[in-house]
């Protein structure tokens, strides 16, 4: 383990008019739990990393110590599951993706019902403020299990100067995707034309944006539907572009792997979150040389794909109080406009409204492209990712297995569609 010390829609209209005031709220007791420490389980994105350096002020502001057990997404979420499971009070705030594990930890109880904390919370906290559509999917029977931190999807980071040397106009549908980066792996066999996540469980958040531009859902009249016309174009699309224009050893691609590539100047095009906009611009070049546009449209048009990051207090905590004043503090405004300055998008409305961050916006033209894409996932996002059922999760991994089959041969698509669907059905029929 590592341990890193670091100085309804009911229930949004009952909680949203509680007014803006000023700062921290002056009448605002803080330092109430002054002396005390949580532990903090957090996932080692751009968001979590974020958090971690902000969390001095926490400290400062609150006198609680934060210690953070911080993992890559896959090996934070197997160690959640071990401390709920165990009932432990060894966490008591976690990151948490209401669109992936909401329904399954609400119906366990693992998640604490933070409504009565929100309606006393600091005077300036302004719960108004937060995308409505964000608390909604956060609630679950009448219940605010967690707190939005950021707003992200994937958009589509291209290299301008590329497209521009091998004569490559930006594509503007769907289907023009493949013939970019034919023309692109023509014209430098050096560069990576198009990189995607590979890896089985991550596939679905980047998958499902094809899915939904061409016109197709994982489910029809409550059955899964997978092996339809539309599922087979996607399926086949997305699958073409790994395989036959992604780096070697796609398969294994998640969203380190594919910012670390984009960064160091080897693709073309990746499709990849939003979030990782911080981790791009961490390379003096990228800047300069990147574009940002959502996922061409198709037959359906756009429908991008749109969810949080949430901070949720564990049930089992013994410090539920101290462990408030976290979340209340991490998605309150006023370190949500410090985050929206470092490229962490908030699900709140005032930070892009201020000057600073408009003037932030205009210092470099990518950040208005990126605002744009945001701008659009708040307005008509998707956060359909798996299949609407507790075992979300679990039910994201049969809907990427077609994709590992088609980029590594081992299946095709109609035989790994119907094994993916047994699969997703057997589930469904296990809850």
């Amino acid at each position: 383990m590592r341990w890193i010390n670091v100085i309804g829609l009911g229930l949004f209209v009952a909680l949203a008019g509680f007014p803006a005031t000023r700062g921290h709220g002056s009448d605002y007791d803080w330092q109430r739990d002054k002396g005390q420490t949580i532990h903090f389980l957090v996932n080692n994105n751009s968001l979590g990393q974020a958090l971690v350096g902000k969390a001095p002020e926490f400290e400062k502001l609150t006198g609680i110590t934060v210690k953070v057990d911080m993992y890559q997404e896959q090996q934070m979420r197997q160690r959640l599951l071990t401390v709920l499971n165990a009932k432990s009070s060894e966490i008591d705030v976690f990151m948490t993706l209401p669109s992936r594990e909401g329904e399954q930890f609400a119906a366990a109880g693992w998640l604490t019902d933070l409504s009565d904390l929100v309606a006393k919370a600091a005077p300036d906290y302004n719960f108004g403020d937060i995308s409505k559509k964000l608390i909604e999917a956060s609630t679950f029977s009448g219940k605010l299990t967690s707190l939005p931190v950021n707003i992200e999807g994937p958009v589509l980071y291209w290299r301008t100067d590329i497209f521009k040397k091998c004569g490559v106009e930006a594509p503007r549908e769907l289907s023009q995707l493949l013939l970019a980066a034919k023309k692109i792996k023509e014209c430098d066999s050096q560069i990576t034309p198009f990189v995607s996540r590979g890896l089985k469980p991550a596939i679905s958040y980047t998958f499902s944006n094809f899915l939904h531009n061409l016109g197709g859902h994982y489910t029809k009249d409550g059955k899964v539907n997978l092996c339809g016309p539309v599922h087979k174009e996607a399926y086949e699309l997305y699958s073409s572009l790994l395989r036959d224009y992604g780096p070697p050893g796609v398969s294994n691609y998640s969203f380190l792997q594919i910012a670390a590539l984009y960064s160091a100047g080897r693709a073309a095009m990746a499709f990849e979150s939003s979030g990782q906009m911080v981790f791009i611009s961490k390379t003096p070049a990228r800047p300069k040389d990147t574009g940002v546009m959502l996922l061409p449209p198709g037959p359906a048009g756009s429908i991008p794909t749109a969810i949080s990051w949430n901070l949720a207090i564990s049930p089992f905590s013994a410090k539920r109080d101290a462990a408030w004043l976290f979340v209340q503090w991490a998605s309150g405004p006023a370190l949500q406009k410090e985050l929206s300055l470092a490229a962490i998008p908030s699900p709140r409305g005032s930070p892009g409204n201020s000057a600073e961050y408009k003037e932030w916006l205009d210092e470099v033209p990518l950040r208005g492209q990126w605002q744009q894409a945001l701008d659009k996932m708040r307005a008509s996002g998707s956060s359909e990712l798996g299949l609407p059922i507790v075992a979300n999760g679990e039910s994201r991994d049969y809907i990427g297995a077609p994709v590992v089959d088609l980029v590594l041969g081992q299946r095709p698509f109609q035989d790994s569609c119907k094994l993916a669907t047994q699969n997703l059905e057997e589930l469904i029929h296990r809850q």
